[in-house]
């Protein structure tokens, strides 16, 4: 039974929407704590106080505990509290490409995407910028019968006190953990002392969630799944970063080693990252973290 459920029992769900709403008149749920009131002013995610809604429905192309065989319910949201110069969604990301929902219809999508398309999971894309409309949106589509685990599926730029407002209400934590050297989070996402943020996110989702736990037919249903793109020339840091995951997490974290970044967007600007990864960089990545004895998808 996901989390959210026991939260909807003992009427803290409706306390915790009341916290995250507070956001809209001084927003400070990302580690930016640009402080702007979003029903006035923009700040860097650019997002205001509605929810962008880019598309949504079954989405097979995520790692295998979550697709199963009727996919993972992928909603996914316009604007980021990142700004990667290789997205593959820059059009979303940097652009917020989608319409304008409601939370009432935020909460019928995450129902239909149960009820209808019977999907695993509710997978929340870029998330962290509509906490409150989400937490909101959950309110309502428990009230009417959402009985699905719910995926964070995020940048890895976290705040810890918006993750404390989704404690117990997510049950899937899918971060990126993109660089472990500050520089390259500045230079290529425009985010100050990403490591350090990222490190006290996934520890904290580490606490909230443990290790990824599997039904009997290998689906998830709670735990932590981290994702890291192989970038050009970022070896080593791909090496700083597993070894991050090794001693300090628990050792049934999922891994995502990805190997498919490709120059998009504006890479072509930085002559380092303009290009693919060669199999050589994917394979001495690959063999550190199976040396590590990592839970690798």
């Amino acid at each position: 039974m996901p989390g959210y459920i026991k939260l909807l029992k003992n009427k803290v769900l409706p306390h915790r929407v009341e916290q995250a709403r507070r956001h809209f008149a001084s927003c400070n749920l990302c580690p930016h704590d640009c402080g702007v009131n979003r029903r006035e002013k923009l700040g860097f995610c650019r997002a205001t106080d509605k929810v962008v809604l880019s598309s949504y429905g079954p989405h097979r192309g995520e790692e295998p505990p979550l697709v199963g065989k009727r996919g993972s319910g992928t909603v996914f949201f316009g604007y980021c509290n990142m700004r990667c110069v290789f997205c593959q969604n820059y059009e979303l990301s940097f652009g917020g490409e989608g319409e304008l929902v409601t939370s009432v219809r935020l909460a019928e999508i995450m129902l239909e995407l149960q009820d209808f398309y019977r999907c695993h999971n509710i997978n929340l894309v870029t998330p962290t910028h509509f906490v409150p409309n989400i937490l909101e949106a959950v309110l309502l589509a428990a009230e009417r019968g959402l009985r699905l685990p719910l995926v964070y599926n995020c940048g890895g730029y976290e705040k810890l006190e918006t993750l404390a407002l989704m404690e117990g209400v997510i049950d899937i934590y899918m971060p990126d953990f993109k660089y472990n050297r500050p520089e390259r989070g500045k230079k290529y996402s425009g985010v100050k002392d990403y490591p350090a943020a990222v490190k006290r996110s996934l520890k904290e989702m580490d606490r909230q969630v443990g290790g990824l736990k599997t039904d009997n037919m290998g689906i998830a249903y709670r735990g932590l799944l981290i994702r890291h793109l192989v970038m050009p020339g970022g070896v080593e840091d791909t090496k700083e970063i597993l070894m991050f995951i090794k001693e300090e997490l628990s050792p049934g974290c999922l891994v995502n080693l990805m190997d498919q970044y490709y120059p998009a967007h504006q890479a072509h600007r930085y002559l380092e990252i303009s290009r693919r990864i060669s199999q050589e960089e994917y394979r001495e990545a690959l063999e550190y973290a199976q040396k590590l004895g990592l839970n690798l998808v």
